[in-house]
């Protein structure tokens, strides 16, 4: 796409947290951009630096404890290098966020529809009788039946499916331009999620929005996602089109998600399961291929000493050169 279609540019982004008088990397070196109308799936186990990777995007950390370097491009402005005052502006009217717990995102001590119009009240210079009418139109979009009813409940007196309704009502009220969703379905059962997954992509159809989702869920991603980054160790270590990662996976760790999905005619084979864990962050090694440890049986020669991404076809990168080398353990010789 066009650079005039281009919400967000990030690049060369490090998120290091201070453990006693170090500081470790959860996210490192991290470049990517998010154009209008599309959907970028962040993919990758609990541990990755998913979730640190778009509170970083949001202005979440503690600058006292963390450190932040590279650009996070938006318009004119570096994200990274925004006080606090400048941020606020950003968050919610720019870019929105769907949290994955909404009972912890959600004030329980406010009406629901008094934190929708917390956000219309610091952005906007609606009225409050504007405001009002624009919180029980929210609520009505996101799918919520009786929305004045609603709007007047607390956080506990709603089911886990309508807190997120919510959730993604207040994202969505200043119209952003760019919205996260951090594991917006994780806690849902399959009706809700299914319910919520199709909001997220009508308001994005409607609206001309980008969103960077972020799932451990494979088949979220190939539901939703025009592109694909999986993450791990706190790096990108493939990124394609959708259609291009499902049917041309490189990188052993996207092999080894792909093949640890359940299929429909594997009732008799046992699912693949991924050797050990991944590091965490005083652990993780800081030269090699993250990813050797998990591996074993891939010869330490087929792995880059400094792994770099490589275009390996149009608009698909992969990390290591381990790829051109590896197989699963059960198969022979090499893939």
């Amino acid at each position: 796409m066009s650079r005039d279609n281009q919400l967000l540019d990030v690049q060369n982004l490090h998120t290091g947290f201070r453990i006693k008088d170090d500081y470790y990397d959860a996210v490192d070196g991290i470049s990517f951009t998010l154009d209008r109308n599309e959907i970028l799936a962040i993919v990758g186990e609990s541990g990755c630096g998913k979730s640190t990777l778009a509170t970083t995007i949001m202005g979440l950390h503690d600058h006292n404890n963390t450190k932040i370097t590279g650009e996070i491009l938006y318009k004119d402005l570096n994200l990274s290098n925004l006080n606090e005052t400048l941020y606020n502006k950003i968050r919610g009217n720019d870019i929105g966020m769907i949290f994955q717990d909404p009972l912890s995102a959600l004030n329980p001590l406010m009406r629901i529809e008094d934190q929708i119009k917390e956000g219309l009240s610091y952005h906007t210079d609606m009225s409050a009788e504007q405001r009002q009418a624009r919180a029980l139109e929210l609520l009505e979009q996101v799918g919520i039946p009786n929305p004045p009813r609603v709007g007047r409940q607390y956080p506990h007196e709603l089911s886990g499916g309508m807190r997120q309704r919510v959730i993604i009502a207040i994202a969505i009220a200043c119209k952003p331009p760019i919205i996260i969703a951090d594991e917006p379905t994780t806690a849902l059962d399959v009706t809700i999620q299914a319910q919520i997954l199709d909001l997220l992509k009508d308001l994005q159809e409607e609206t001309q929005t980008g969103i960077i989702l972020i799932t451990h869920d494979l088949g979220v991603v190939a539901e939703m996602a025009d592109r694909v980054a999986v993450m791990y160790g706190g790096q990108f270590v493939e990124v394609a089109t959708a259609e291009e990662l499902f049917s041309n996976p490189k990188h052993p760790y996207t092999r080894s998600l792909l093949n640890s999905i359940p299929q429909e005619n594997s009732q008799d084979s046992e699912l693949h399961v991924i050797e050990g864990v991944v590091p965490s962050l005083k652990n993780m090694p800081r030269t090699g291929c993250r990813f050797a440890a998990r591996i074993p049986w891939i010869p330490e020669s087929d792995h880059e000493e400094n792994p770099v991404l490589h275009e390996v076809a149009p608009d698909h990168l992969v990390r290591c050169t381990c790829y051109k080398h590896f197989h699963f353990r059960d198969e022979e010789g090499e893939v």
